[in-house]
């Protein structure tokens, strides 16, 4: 039997634009993982992940490279950047769950500096500004006209995820918004 393995290609250059108050950068291909689960069985997916499930809307939580956004009661997208097999590890849950691997669904951007906020609120309606969007939080809403999560890794850096069929469309509004702020 012919076995045929497909090759992941990037959906964009892994190149950085933008300007010198917002930069934006395709990121690295990623480990995904798409979560749903009952509150029953959120603690044993939490010990098999190696990271707390947030239950709170608009938290995420991180640990040694995995992060895990709660995009609803019930449903979450967890990321590892060391490529783990987060499918493997669920398998040893018992409790009822569904996690489906989306890591050739999706893709993201890091967007950074002083204005990255502003950079992304050229297409995005969230108020991105510090008191209304800490560091840690994390939202499903809209870039332009596709859904994105936004995600909020530290004082200057967003991390923004886009399904890969709309990355060259969420490329270039955040090129956009990162060309038109100044410091």
């Amino acid at each position: 039997m012919l076995e045929a393995q497909a090759t992941r290609t990037l959906p964009q250059k892994l190149t950085v634009s933008g300007s010198g108050a917002a930069s934006v950068t395709p990121l690295k291909p990623m480990t995904r993982l798409s979560l749903r689960a009952a509150e029953d069985a959120v603690a044993a997916l939490s010990a098999a992940l190696g990271l707390d499930l947030p239950t709170r809307p608009l938290t995420s939580s991180d640990k040694d490279g995995r992060v895990a956004f709660w995009l609803g009661p019930d449903e979450w997208l967890l990321i590892d950047a060391n490529g783990t097999d987060m499918m493997a590890l669920c398998a040893g849950v018992k409790e009822l769950h569904s996690a489906t691997d989306v890591s050739h669904r999706n893709t993201a951007f890091e967007v950074k500096g002083t204005q990255a906020a502003a950079a992304i609120n050229a297409g995005c309606p969230l108020d991105l500004r510090e008191n209304a969007f800490p560091v840690g939080k994390c939202a499903r809403t809209v870039l332009g006209k596709i859904e994105v999560i936004v995600w909020k890794k530290s004082a200057d850096t967003f991390h923004v995820e886009c399904w890969r069929s709309f990355s060259a469309y969420a490329l270039g509004m955040l090129n956009e918004g990162a060309s038109d702020v100044t410091a």
